[in-house]
This record gives structure tokens, sequence and C-alpha cells, in this order.
């Protein structure tokens, strides 16, 4: 087979969960693709790469990307070490459109496909027992050194897991910090807190300040406005990350901008 695949992801990407299926022509001349189609044990369905008409070529020795939205995973009881497994259909001009795909195994040295896994199901977990958001607005100190975010987590009337293992329940055991942001401990953020379908809106003031204030903070953010929260539910223990949104994420940039540039 003239091309080897790998499996990694972007870090663009993360939050959007769109996988990057990297090929590499081992080959002393062009080839073209014209379609890819990754599968896993971990994911219904296949994880296919929207091609446009004509494929992409790869140069002779070289590697290009793919990017490619993930399918629904299966959320079936936690594994590990189920990396193996996955593997790519290509379907090469070489071959003839109408010729049948040929499969290759693909690696995925950074476990890709295990992270996403198991943050899909436990958001799936997380989701089925309460809605949990950041609000819009941002509340600044009047001397633009700190500021507050508002969490709301809001329990369904009911359970509404489809998932196997417990549900009607989960834990927020602690928020970590960013990239970008810092808890201020002039308003701790919480811990400990039980969350079950059918209990009342929970409301909590996240104080935050800049977590870091050289020249790339804001210019080479990715994840920043990325909230992670650490939590149990469902069966399943691990992060979900919570994102600020378009208006929130510009105003927690100016927040750190001007608080980093007053220091």
């Amino acid at each position: 087979m003239p091309v080897t695949a790998e499996i990694n992801q972007l870090r663009d990407n993360y939050s959007r969960r769109i996988i990057a299926i990297q090929l590499t022509n081992t080959t002393a001349r062009p080839v073209t693709v014209l379609g890819a189609l990754a599968s896993s044990p971990l994911f219904s369905g296949t994880i296919e790469w929207p091609a446009t008409p004509g494929g992409i070529e790869l140069p002779p020795g070289q590697t290009k990307i793919l990017p490619a939205p993930l399918s629904s995973p299966d959320c079936g009881p936690p594994r590990t070490g189920s990396n193996e497994g996955a593997t790519v259909a290509l379907q090469l001009a070489e071959a003839k459109a109408t010729g049948p795909a040929a499969t290759v195994p693909a690696t995925d040295p950074y476990g890709v496909l295990s992270r996403n896994n198991a943050e899909i199901c436990l958001a799936l977990a997380v989701s089925a027992v309460a809605g949990i958001r950041l609000e819009p607005e941002l509340e600044v100190s009047a001397d633009g050194q700190r500021a507050v975010l508002g969490l709301a987590i809001t329990p369904r009337s009911t359970p509404g897991s489809p998932l196997p293992g417990p549900s009607g329940a989960l834990i927020l055991h602690r928020i970590d910090g960013t990239t970008l942001i810092d808890e201020d401990p002039v308003a701790p953020w919480p811990r400990s807190v039980a969350v079950h379908a059918g209990g009342a809106i929970q409301h909590f003031r996240l104080g935050i300040r800049p977590a870091r204030c050289d020249p790339h903070a804001i210019a080479d953010d990715k994840v920043g406005t990325l909230l992670p929260l650490r939590v149990s539910a469902g069966g399943r223990d691990g992060v979900v990350k919570i994102d600020a949104g378009g208006m929130l994420r510009g105003r927690i940039h100016d927040f750190v901008s001007t608080a980093c540039g007053r220091q």
C-alpha cells in the first residue's frame, strides 16, 4: 500500500470533535486520495473525511492532514488500552473511483480516539443529569485586575441517560484553571458539589484572574476559554470542558489583555 495512516487531532478542533487523519505517501510518485473513512471499535459507523471533488494529492514522501468529524461513540463500559483496531479505508485515484477501497491500519500514538470516546461519553452522562453553562456576562472589578464568571447548573426534571451505569446524579469535584485564566482566591471556585436530577438550579460565582501575561497568552490561545470541570457521572470520572461561547470568549480576552496591561 503506497499510503500509511495515523490518527491525530489539532488543538483548534478539540471542542469541535474533529480528528485528523494523517496520510503519508511512502512512494516516489504522487498519490491522489479520493476518499478516506476511519473506523474504530470506539465509535459507531465510520469517521469520514468530507472529500472535495478530485480528492487531494499527496506528493512523494509527504504527509497531509484530512479533517474528519467524529461519529457517535460507543459508550459501553469504560475501556483501557483500546486504541487497537483503528483502520482507514482509502479510495485512491489509481484504483479508479469505482474500484474497491484499500484498508490500512491506523496508528494512534497519542490516544486520540480513546480520549475523545471517554470525553464524549462522560459529557453525555453529565448532560443526562444536568445542563451546565457559563453566563455570557463578565463582571470586572473596578481596578480591572479580577473578574467574576457566572456558572449555572440546571438539573433535568428526571434522569435522561440512555447510557449504561448509574444515572440521576453527578458530582462536580473541582474546576481547573486554563492557559488563560486561573482561580481568584477572593471568589474561590466550588468544590464537591452534588447535583441530582429533579433538583434546583445552582448558580456559582467564579472569581478569575489572568493565568499568564506573556505576549502570546491571547494571540496563541486555543483552549483558554474552555473551562475544565472535574466530574463523576454515570459511572465515569473525568473532565468536561464548558465552552465560553463567542460573546464571553471576547470579553475574557479583553479582560486578560487589560489586566495584564495594567500590571
